[in-house]
């Protein structure tokens, strides 16, 4: 019960090494669903071996982009997910010496579609919310630490990710999220 599949995930044609999409086993009936969402053995059994410590969620409004965060000391490995709601979620590709290095990739996450995002360390990571409200929900391989944030602008044209914001919606970032610089400026 509970298996997985797993997708790779490709920027211009390339993999981008350790960044996949889940798609847990969704058992439906009359009554509504059951799924693991997750499974460590499923799991490690899908190149995914990874002790999570911490789990985290949050509440966000139609138009709301978090992001581009990262970890600068202390990396993490992130696997999200939506539980309601539907949003856009981006990851950066920033380890240094990969062939992917400021590749991104997008994938949407619903309440529907129920796919889950894994996110390895040193990567950027944001989402944007295309429905009036979402809860998000993500598993941590380290614990937060305040002082060690980073991040990158979110619409740097050099990454150049292709939010897809609606005609008419407006977007609210936080004032942190709207001062993080370039990817240039991450590379000095």
């Amino acid at each position: 019960m509970g298996k997985i599949t797993v997708e790779e995930c490709r920027a211009d044609g390339m993999v981008i090494e350790g960044l996949k999409v889940v798609m847990p086993q969704v058992f439906e009936d009359n009554r509504g669903y059951f799924m693991e969402t997750y499974n460590y053995n499923d799991f490690k059994a899908a190149g995914i071996d990874n002790v999570f410590v911490q789990d985290n969620q949050s509440a966000s409004k139609k138009g709301v982009l978090r992001g581009l965060h990262f970890q600068k000391e202390f990396p993490q490995d992130k696997l999200v997910r939506v539980v309601r709601g539907e949003v856009f979620d981006v990851a950066v590709d920033l380890r240094e010496g990969s062939k992917t290095y400021g590749k991104w990739y997008g994938v949407l996450l619903t309440e529907e579609n129920k796919k889950q995002f894994f996110i390895p360390k040193n990567f950027a990571h944001g989402f944007l919310v295309l429905s009036d409200y979402a809860e998000f929900c993500y598993k941590c391989t380290d614990f937060y630490h305040p002082n060690d944030e980073g991040g990158l602008l979110w619409n740097d044209p050099e990454i150049g990710v292709e939010w897809p914001v609606p005609e008419g919606m407006e977007l609210t970032l936080s004032e942190k999220d709207k001062k993080w610089g370039t990817l240039k400026e991450y590379k000095r």
